[in-house]
Protein backbone atom coordinates (compact mmCIF):
# COMPACT_ATOMS: atom_id res chain seq x y z
CA UNK A 1 0.00 0.00 0.00
CA UNK A 2 1.61 3.52 -0.57
CA UNK A 3 1.48 6.18 1.67
CA UNK A 4 -0.69 9.34 0.40
CA UNK A 5 1.41 12.01 -1.11
CA UNK A 6 1.47 15.45 1.50
CA UNK A 7 4.79 16.94 -0.08
CA UNK A 8 5.42 17.87 -3.59
CA UNK A 9 8.02 17.43 -6.23
CA UNK A 10 9.40 20.54 -7.89
CA UNK A 11 10.39 20.31 -11.87
CA UNK A 12 12.64 22.26 -13.43
CA UNK A 13 10.89 26.08 -13.86
CA UNK A 14 9.67 26.49 -17.46
CA UNK A 15 11.96 30.14 -17.08
CA UNK A 16 15.07 28.17 -16.30
CA UNK A 17 14.00 25.07 -18.53
CA UNK A 18 14.34 27.92 -21.54
CA UNK A 19 17.79 29.32 -20.16
CA UNK A 20 19.18 25.79 -19.71
CA UNK A 21 17.81 25.40 -23.37
CA UNK A 22 19.57 28.67 -24.09
CA UNK A 23 22.90 28.24 -22.47
CA UNK A 24 23.31 25.32 -19.76
CA UNK A 25 24.78 25.41 -16.17
CA UNK A 26 28.03 24.47 -17.43
CA UNK A 27 27.88 27.51 -20.06
CA UNK A 28 27.07 25.02 -23.37
CA UNK A 29 24.19 25.37 -25.21
CA UNK A 30 21.91 22.48 -25.36
CA UNK A 31 22.28 19.48 -28.68
CA UNK A 32 18.42 18.48 -29.01
CA UNK A 33 17.78 14.90 -30.06
CA UNK A 34 14.61 12.78 -30.62
CA UNK A 35 14.52 9.82 -28.20
CA UNK A 36 14.05 6.53 -30.34
CA UNK A 37 13.82 4.36 -27.51
CA UNK A 38 12.18 6.43 -24.74
CA UNK A 39 12.61 5.92 -20.56
CA UNK A 40 14.50 8.86 -19.84
CA UNK A 41 13.67 10.70 -16.93
CA UNK A 42 12.46 14.42 -17.81
CA UNK A 43 13.04 17.06 -15.07
CA UNK A 44 11.17 19.29 -16.62
CA UNK A 45 7.53 17.51 -16.45
CA UNK A 46 8.87 14.64 -13.76
CA UNK A 47 7.72 11.77 -15.88
CA UNK A 48 9.92 9.04 -18.67
CA UNK A 49 10.33 10.32 -22.20
CA UNK A 50 8.26 8.77 -24.89
CA UNK A 51 9.71 7.47 -28.15
CA UNK A 52 9.98 10.19 -30.89
CA UNK A 53 10.39 12.87 -28.28
CA UNK A 54 12.94 15.91 -28.82
CA UNK A 55 15.17 16.15 -25.54
CA UNK A 56 18.00 17.36 -24.27
CA UNK A 57 21.12 16.34 -21.91
CA UNK A 58 22.08 19.46 -20.33
CA UNK A 59 24.06 20.59 -17.17
CA UNK A 60 21.94 21.65 -14.63
CA UNK A 61 22.93 23.27 -10.80
CA UNK A 62 19.56 22.85 -8.74
CA UNK A 63 21.23 24.49 -5.52
CA UNK A 64 23.37 26.93 -7.09
CA UNK A 65 20.19 28.46 -8.60
CA UNK A 66 17.66 27.94 -4.93
CA UNK A 67 20.91 29.36 -3.59
CA UNK A 68 20.46 32.59 -6.28
CA UNK A 69 16.77 32.32 -5.20
CA UNK A 70 17.83 32.87 -1.23
CA UNK A 71 20.68 33.97 -0.60
CA UNK A 72 22.34 31.17 0.71
CA UNK A 73 26.17 30.51 0.22
CA UNK A 74 26.41 26.83 -0.73
CA UNK A 75 30.19 26.63 -1.17
CA UNK A 76 31.70 23.43 -2.20
CA UNK A 77 27.98 21.42 -1.77
CA UNK A 78 27.40 23.54 -5.50
CA UNK A 79 27.36 20.67 -8.00
CA UNK A 80 25.97 20.55 -11.32
CA UNK A 81 25.06 17.44 -13.07
CA UNK A 82 23.09 16.13 -16.25
CA UNK A 83 19.73 16.07 -16.49
CA UNK A 84 17.24 15.22 -19.27
CA UNK A 85 14.78 18.19 -20.24
CA UNK A 86 12.37 19.12 -23.31
CA UNK A 87 14.01 20.08 -25.89
CA UNK A 88 11.09 22.48 -26.50
CA UNK A 89 8.38 24.10 -24.83
CA UNK A 90 7.04 21.55 -21.75
CA UNK A 91 3.37 21.66 -20.74
CA UNK A 92 4.72 20.54 -16.88
CA UNK A 93 3.75 17.97 -14.83
CA UNK A 94 0.37 16.76 -14.98
CA UNK A 95 -1.51 17.37 -11.59
CA UNK A 96 -2.25 14.85 -8.77
CA UNK A 97 0.70 12.37 -9.93
CA UNK A 98 2.41 11.92 -6.82
CA UNK A 99 5.74 12.11 -6.15
CA UNK A 100 8.01 10.57 -9.59
CA UNK A 101 10.69 8.32 -10.01
CA UNK A 102 10.00 6.26 -7.00
CA UNK A 103 10.68 3.12 -8.72
CA UNK A 104 14.02 2.33 -7.92
CA UNK A 105 16.09 3.34 -4.93
CA UNK A 106 16.89 6.89 -4.21
CA UNK A 107 18.52 9.34 -2.30
CA UNK A 108 16.65 11.94 0.01
CA UNK A 109 19.68 14.31 0.63
CA UNK A 110 18.63 17.35 3.23
CA UNK A 111 20.04 20.63 3.03
CA UNK A 112 19.93 23.84 5.35
CA UNK A 113 19.02 27.44 4.93
CA UNK A 114 22.96 27.89 3.53
CA UNK A 115 23.30 25.40 1.28
CA UNK A 116 24.98 23.09 3.55
CA UNK A 117 24.32 18.77 3.68
CA UNK A 118 22.69 17.84 6.52
CA UNK A 119 22.30 14.31 5.63
CA UNK A 120 20.83 11.83 3.67
CA UNK A 121 18.66 8.99 3.62
CA UNK A 122 18.29 5.58 1.16
CA UNK A 123 14.75 5.48 0.52
CA UNK A 124 14.12 1.63 -1.07
CA UNK A 125 10.69 1.30 -2.09
CA UNK A 126 7.81 3.69 -3.07
CA UNK A 127 6.19 3.91 0.29
CA UNK A 128 9.25 4.89 1.70
CA UNK A 129 9.28 8.53 0.33
CA UNK A 130 7.21 10.20 2.78
CA UNK A 131 8.27 9.11 5.41
CA UNK A 132 11.99 9.62 4.65
CA UNK A 133 10.62 13.59 3.65
CA UNK A 134 8.46 13.82 6.88
CA UNK A 135 11.22 12.70 8.69
CA UNK A 136 13.20 15.13 6.95
CA UNK A 137 11.04 18.57 6.78
CA UNK A 138 10.97 17.28 10.99
CA UNK A 139 13.95 19.06 11.55
CA UNK A 140 13.93 22.59 11.42
CA UNK A 141 17.36 23.38 10.24
CA UNK A 142 16.05 21.69 6.91
CA UNK A 143 15.18 23.82 3.79
CA UNK A 144 14.67 21.76 1.49
CA UNK A 145 15.36 17.93 -0.11
CA UNK A 146 17.02 17.29 -3.14
CA UNK A 147 15.80 13.27 -3.87
CA UNK A 148 18.92 11.93 -6.37
CA UNK A 149 18.97 8.51 -8.30
CA UNK A 150 21.72 6.12 -6.65
CA UNK A 151 22.97 4.66 -9.60
CA UNK A 152 24.54 7.82 -10.97
CA UNK A 153 24.06 10.44 -7.89
CA UNK A 154 21.67 12.58 -10.89
CA UNK A 155 19.09 15.07 -9.31
CA UNK A 156 15.66 13.88 -9.96
CA UNK A 157 13.70 16.96 -7.89
CA UNK A 158 13.69 19.25 -5.48
CA UNK A 159 11.13 19.04 -1.91
CA UNK A 160 11.06 22.33 -0.16
CA UNK A 161 9.27 23.09 2.89
CA UNK A 162 5.58 23.52 2.35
Amino acid sequence: MTTPTTHTARPVPASVLKELLTLDDAGRPAVPVTDDEGGAPLRCCLRRSRPGERIALVSYAPLRRWAAETGAHPGAYDEQGPVFVHAEKCAGPERGGGLPFTNAPRVVRRYSADGRILGGRLVEGPDGFEPALAEAFADPAVALVHVRAVEYGCFLYEVRRD
